[in-house]
């Protein structure tokens, strides 16, 4: 995988940081909340508020916030026991390839397949999709266990950017350019790229790459037909921090080592 700074011409890259993100005690431990906001079960905020609701147990008594949880701990919510080991200091991660034609939902009526049957089992965690894809546009989906990662990449205020590959039938004026990048009314509410160029075509076909800093519904297709464009290929290349490997086939995936998740941490972070 490789983990870069926005998409720029001549951009340099960002150098790895070391940084140890183990306790140097001999027992690992980790705060309550943290712990199951890993595990999938919502955000860090969302778990404290479970553990003040008398909701949560450690070792039968209940919790507290602030809490901390080593391997010999039983950790439970209700009837469900919450595992923890010591290799799961890190969240899991993982980069999927979505083609076209496949929902990214759990459950469909119309039983389209799902991104979610191409995934790993997990035991005690789910996996949480970092933003979404419409049945009909490919690219890069993220995967994580980590609730609190998946709000920070996601949550509207953080601005995270989503880059995309656009082909659309014709090919944009001046003016529209300057229309989609300083802002197109959409019906709920007005809607712009922060980047946009020309990537050059042939015949009817023509290729854009845009960045956006936000996920609405469908936005990408919304805006070019807003300035009279129809949208004939869409693919995301890249959400924040992450690109889509190009080694990554159409419906496979790769899951990233504790090196490149410890990586993408700290560029959340910044």
């Amino acid at each position: 995988m490789k983990v870069s700074r926005p998409f720029r011409p001549k951009q340099k890259k960002v150098p790895p940081l070391d940084v140890d993100v183990v306790p140097s005690a001999p027992v690992v431990t980790c705060k309550l909340h943290k712990l199951l906001a890993q595990k999938g079960l919502g955000s860090r905020r969302e778990m404290e508020s479970l553990i003040i609701a008398g909701k949560v147990t450690v070792n039968g008594k209940v919790a507290g916030v602030g809490e901390r949880v080593g391997p010999g701990d039983v950790v439970r919510i209700g009837k469900r026991v919450i595992r923890f080991r010591t290799e799961e200091s890190f969240p899991r991660v993982i980069l999927y390839h979505k083609p076209e034609g496949e929902i990214v939902s759990r459950s469909d009526p119309e039983g389209r397949p799902s991104v979610f049957g191409k995934l790993p089992h997990l035991k005690s965690s789910k996996w949480i999709a970092i933003g979404r894809l419409d049945f009909n546009t490919s690219g890069l989906l993220v995967f994580t266990t980590d609730g609190e990662l998946a709000n920070r990449l996601m949550h509207p205020r953080f601005e995270v950017e989503r880059e995309y590959a656009v082909r659309v039938l014709g090919q944009l004026t001046k003016e529209q350019m300057v229309a989609l990048t300083s802002g197109v009314e959409l019906n709920d509410g007005l809607a712009k790229f922060s980047y946009l160029s020309d990537q050059g075509g042939e015949g009817s076909n023509h290729w854009y790459r845009v960045i956006l800093r936000e996920g609405k519904n469908r936005e990408v297709r919304r805006m070019f037909e807003a300035v009279g464009l129809m949208v004939s290929r869409l693919m995301r290349v890249r959400f924040g921090p992450i690109n889509l490997p190009p080694w990554i086939k159409r419906g496979k995936w790769m899951e990233l080592d504790d090196k490149q998740i410890n990586r993408l941490l700290d560029l959340v972070k910044q």
